[in-house]
């Protein structure tokens, strides 16, 4: 595999988490999977949590994947973005998301990097931690390894960004969707199926792309959570309460922090 060049930040003390990272393969036959979601998270809400395991069934009802784990990789500061809570404290909202899950964890790597790290360069660090050094990728039952697939995990509406001019290298996009490939969320409003036909990028690594049905249909955004808070409304049942106990602690999202941001 190409990968896309680079120079990030590793920092000494960092490690990378393989906690709940399923460590021996139950099917031989199936192809060994973790999925990767990028994104904001400012704050993580429950159709973040949803779309994994939304995929999660997907792959089960599947007979080419076997999920060994999901990650949370949320964006570094350095993305700019109006909202974006501090990542510290984004890592530790997805982490307390996810505290309760038996597969999903959080990589603190990307949000830690000083400047913007590029998707495809995020999708590569999974691919040198998972699958370099001799204990690199999954135990077989016969005692071999393989290696694991990485593939990122996106909503309808970051498919649709790929269109967006100057928004994606093209080799960036090929990269992504060649070596790794994508399991896309439908989402509300977003017609994925006609922008796979229409998108060139998209179209010549068909196969490689995965749309997964969101049967029943949830709307919830981080800039409608970000808004509740400031105006004082109530975001239970929109977020994990441990979240929600989280913003209110910290005071994020509120009038004084939506003004410093």
């Amino acid at each position: 595999m190409q990968q896309s060049t680079a120079s990030p930040t590793i920092t000494q003390s960092y490690l990378f988490p393989k906690h709940r990272l399923k460590r021996v393969m139950q099917d031989p036959v199936k192809e060994p999977l973790v999925i990767v979601a990028c994104g904001s998270f400012s704050p993580v809400t429950y159709l973040h949590l949803r779309m994994f395991e939304m995929a999660h069934d997907y792959i089960l009802d599947s007979d080419r994947f076997e999920a060994l784990g999901g990650y949370f990789s949320p964006v570094s500061d350095g993305y700019a973005k109006p909202g974006l809570a501090h990542w510290q404290h984004r890592v530790s909202m997805c982490e307390l998301a996810a505290s309760d899950s038996s597969w999903l964890m959080v990589d603190p790597w990307e949000p830690s990097q000083p400047k913007y790290i590029r998707t495809a360069l995020v999708l590569d660090h999974f691919e040198q931690e998972l699958n370099s050094g001799a204990d690199g990728g999954v135990l077989m039952s016969d005692g071999s390894r393989r290696r694991i697939r990485i593939m990122l995990l996106a909503g309808g509406d970051l498919i649709q960004s790929f269109a967006v001019p100057n928004l994606w290298k093209e080799t960036d996009l090929s990269h992504i969707l060649g070596d790794f490939g994508c399991l896309i969320i439908e989402r509300t409003g977003a017609n994925v199926y006609d922008f796979l036909l229409t998108n060139d990028a998209l179209h010549a690594h068909r196969k490689n792309v995965f749309v997964v049905k969101q049967y029943i249909h949830n709307d919830i955004s981080s800039t409608k959570i970000r808004l509740f808070v400031c105006r004082g409304m109530s975001i239970k049942y929109l977020v994990p309460d441990l979240v929600i106990a989280y913003i209110q602690a910290q005071s994020l999202y509120n009038e004084a922090s939506t003004r410093k941001t």
